[in-house]
């Protein structure tokens, strides 16, 4: 009998259970083996750039599932009146102390060169466990809600920080920054449309299962990050950076500390190598002196499309809940305008990844022109059609602006001192998105105020930097542009 079924090959139930569980299975592993191809393609697999980009997917999931979290409770489970009153706690409590820690974070990393991947890790988990924290707590929206809050605004802040500093040492050959940044960026861009109705479908099972959601996102992540290659963590050629003032032609020394050996450490205030604690050589490295200017009107012009953001996302949230666009409830309406933004968003990363590196200047200068003139009209002519749109030019201006203020820094910065580079000036971006929500938040519901207040902020930055931009456009660059 044994024989008899040994030749005859597994019964007829064994055979359609196989089938039934490969039938179940393959839109599964196809999917899983779609995605890897397309994160892994034109070399980004054998560099390790394709590893990055699924865990930025990872990041963007849990953040949104965190994000659907709170806003159900801070802002969509009570009154308007009272919901200003507790986004405003949460500002007090997360973005305020957030102000002061981020110019740390920065720093803080760029010393931590041998360990991105832990840090990375350190940061998804940290948030996973923040996030079960959270829980317990978010159906009362307790005070203890808005520490744990804090802590995965710093720990995604910080993630943050380290993938700008990381990109440049993944980018396979012939590959420029922008497109890699373009990449990333719309990987976490489909994670978050992804996760955003399972997020807000795990919500209607209740207050905490996003959060449950995130957690277990976040562990896979924290995974994830150690399976980064290994060159990750290394630091040859290396050094940290430092902003100057663009108008001195030569930097400025400050005092410099004493080290352990009693030698001077360089403090240069320029964006230049050096403050390792060695001797300065004869001959200076090639800091960022000499191109300094152009990256720095390039960060003033990213800096009012990231308060603009900031600005946006709260003033808007409140004003379209007190008075909907036309014909529609709160919700929806604060779904059109943040369909456009990322729709907006999504195309900016596009068109920055076909432009490439050519003329980033030009392109950083001509982006913000075309949000001002947006912002306002819509501040003359406010209506729905004009704040959906002001939505989609905001997000396709500033992903494109950030992709040529990369490129700027791929072809301007020396490689060695690059990876801090990115570093600082994802940090000085995020302090301009906490200064602009403070602004949005503090502001009286009033939409021809607000809409003028948005083209304030474009308007200075425009005023800091444009003149600057389209100087060193004219006048060219040393340095080759990357293809």
């Amino acid at each position: 009998m044994t024989a008899a079924r040994s030749h005859h090959g597994p019964g007829p139930l064994r055979r359609a259970g196989r089938a039934t569980g490969r039938a179940l299975h393959a839109p599964f592993t196809g999917t899983a083996r779609g995605i890897r191809k397309a994160t892994h393609a034109h070399g980004a697999g054998e560099s390790g750039l394709g590893k990055l980009i699924e865990l930025h997917a990872v990041n963007g999931a849990g953040d949104v599932m965190i994000t659907i979290a709170l806003a159900s409770t801070v802002f969509f489970s009570v009154p308007t009146d009272e919901a200003r009153g507790r986004v405003a706690l949460y500002l007090a409590i997360t973005m305020a102390p957030f102000t002061l820690l981020a110019p740390v974070i920065g720093p803080l990393l760029d010393r931590l060169p041998h360990g991105r991947r832990a840090a990375m890790a350190g940061a998804m988990l940290a948030r996973a466990l923040l996030a079960l924290t959270m829980s317990g707590a978010v159906a009362t929206g307790g005070l203890e809600l808005y520490p744990a809050a804090l802590g995965v605004l710093v720990s995604s802040k910080a993630y943050g920080v380290v993938r700008s500093a990381v990109v440049p040492r993944l980018l396979p050959p012939k590959f420029s920054l922008v497109k890699a940044n373009s990449r990333v960026t719309l990987a976490g861009l489909l994670a978050t449309g992804v996760a955003a109705p399972i997020g807000a479908g795990l919500q209607m099972i209740g207050s905490a299962w996003p959060l449950y959601g995130a957690c277990a996102i976040f562990v896979t992540g924290t995974f994830l990050a150690f399976t980064l290659p290994h060159k990750v963590d290394s630091a040859k050629g290396e050094r940290r950076a430092r902003l100057i003032d663009p108008h001195h032609e030569e930097a400025v020394p400050r005092p410099a500390p004493r080290t352990a050996g009693g030698r001077t450490g360089s403090t240069w205030a320029g964006l230049r190598g050096g403050g390792n604690g060695e001797r300065p050589p004869k001959e200076r490295p090639p800091g960022l002196r000499s191109v300094g200017g152009s990256v720095l009107h390039g960060l003033q012009a990213n800096a009012a499309h990231r308060a603009l953001s900031g600005f946006l996302i709260f003033f808007l949230a409140f004003l379209l809940r007190e008075h909907p666009l036309a014909g529609q409830s709160a919700a929806v309406s604060l779904g059109i305008v943040g369909v456009a933004a990322g729709v907006g968003n999504a195309c900016g990363t596009a068109v920055g990844s076909w432009l490439r590196a050519r003329g980033p200047e030009v392109i950083i200068a001509t982006v913000l022109g075309l949000a001002l003139g947006m912002a306002v009209l819509a501040a003359v002519f406010f209506s729905t059609v004009l704040v959906a749109a002001l939505g989609a030019v905001a997000g396709f201006t500033q992903a494109l602006s950030k992709l040529s203020l990369d490129a700027m820094i791929q072809r301007d910065v020396p490689e060695e001192v690059r990876t801090s580079a990115f570093a600082r000036s994802e940090t000085l971006l995020q302090m301009a998105w906490v200064v602009g929500g403070g602004i949005g938040i503090a502001l009286p519901l009033n939409a021809v105020l607000g809409m003028s207040v948005a083209a304030g902020i474009l308007a200075l930055g425009a005023a800091t930097s444009v003149r600057g931009l389209l100087g060193a456009a004219r006048r060219g660059t040393p340095h080759p542009r990357v293809a």
